[in-house]
Order: C-alpha cells, then sequence, then structure tokens
C-alpha cells in the first residue's frame, strides 16, 4: 500500500483507483466523498426514490472495495462509476417490480428535464427560443435525452457514452449526431447559436 502519499485536491483520478486497488482507504474515501453526490442525482433520473439510489449508490462502492484487486487498472473512473450505478438501479427496479422485467434500461424513462434559467437572459426574443429550445430537448426520446445528457452534462466522451448504452461506438455517434440533425431540423437555421448558448449554462446545473 502507498502509506506515504501526500493527498490533494489537484490528484487525479487514475492515481486515486490506482492507490484504492492496493487497498489505500484514504484513497477510496476521497473517491466517494467526490463522485456520491453526483452519482446519487444521476440515479434519481432514474427512479424517484432518493433512499433506494443512495442505497445503489453505496452498494457500488461497497462492491469496488471488496472486489478492489479484481478491478480493471486502466478505467475512466467517472465514467465507470456512472454506468455501475445504471447497472445496479436497473437491477434494483428488476427485483422489486417497479418497472416490468428486463435486464436492460432501454424500456425506463429518464427523467431529466433539460432547463435553461430565463431569468439570465434578459433579450425577450432570445428568452422565447430557449423555451421553445427547452420543449424540444424534454419531447426527446429517452436514449437520446440520456446521451445529450451524459454528453454535455456529464462530459463523457462519445466511447464512454457506447460502453454506458451498450452499443459500438459508431452507434452511439450517429445517436448523438442524428438528434442534433433533428432539433437543427426542427428549429431550423436558429438552432446552432441557441444551442450552444444552451451548453453554455448547462455547465452550470
Amino acid at each position: 500500500m502507498k502509506n506515504q502519499i501526500q493527498y490533494t485536491d489537484t490528484i487525479n483520478d487514475s492515481t486515486l483507483w490506482s492507490n484504492l486497488k492496493e487497498g489505500d482507504e484514504k484513497a477510496f474515501s476521497l473517491l466517494f466523498k467526490k463522485y456520491y453526490g453526483n452519482l446519487v442525482q444521476y440515479g434519481n433520473l432514474f427512479s424517484p426514490c432518493t433512499e433506494k439510489v443512495q442505497d445503489c449508490v453505496q452498494d457500488v462502492f461497497t462492491d469496488i472495495w471488496v472486489y478492489r484487486q479484481s478491478l480493471n487498472d486502466s478505467v475512466v473512473v467517472k465514467a465507470y462509476l456512472l454506468s455501475c450505478v445504471r447497472k445496479r438501479i436497473a437491477r434494483l427496479q428488476e427485483r422489486d417490480h417497479i418497472f416490468r422485467q428486463t435486464t436492460s434500461m432501454d424500456s425506463i424513462k429518464f427523467l431529466f428535464e433539460f432547463s435553461i434559467e430565463h431569468q439570465l437572459i434578459l433579450d425577450e426574443a432570445t428568452t422565447t427560443k430557449v423555451s421553445r429550445l427547452n420543449k424540444l430537448l424534454n419531447d426527446l426520446p429517452t436514449r437520446q435525452k440520456e446521451a445529450l445528457y451524459l454528453r454535455y452534462h456529464q462530459g463523457l466522451s462519445v466511447e464512454q457514452i457506447s460502453e454506458m448504452l451498450h452499443i459500438n461506438y459508431q452507434s452511439a455517434n450517429n445517436l448523438l449526431h442524428r438528434t442534433l440533425l433533428n432539433l437543427r431540423k426542427e428549429w431550423k437555421d436558429t438552432i446552432l447559436p441557441t444551442l450552444s448558448l444552451f451548453l453554455f449554462f448547462s455547465s452550470f446545473f
């Protein structure tokens, strides 16, 4: 175990993951504190029962600690944790019969609502456009909404999204491209600048 390491706020996830695998409780604790809130927030997008989501997140971290020696050496920690929580909630919902029995989450509604704070936009015409954009985004099919969320709110790569959604890279890329293309079609020429505005404000949520 690496007992002598000095932990700081700038230490990267790869180092924490490596030390966790060697049994470093401090590294485990730091990863837990760093991602717990974000993972609970993500889990609540599939289930409104916060207590059960919290249990799922805690179970994910418990498994990571218990089976740490068998974990892959090279993972993108954030993407890995999000994927684990997603799978755990799917199994929970199957077991509790909250939704129809399934081993995937393709048919489960993604509850996230895209939104831009109107009070931050002073121009009335832009506010109207943003309201329409919010509606277009929130009317998207579940998988398209989740793909956008993972790409722009969680900052995952296309490859990481493909792994989470259990589709190949090209399918994930096509999914994102088709989603943006459909939005552009609905909004015609005004979609690009307004979408950029949306992506800017989304970083605050």
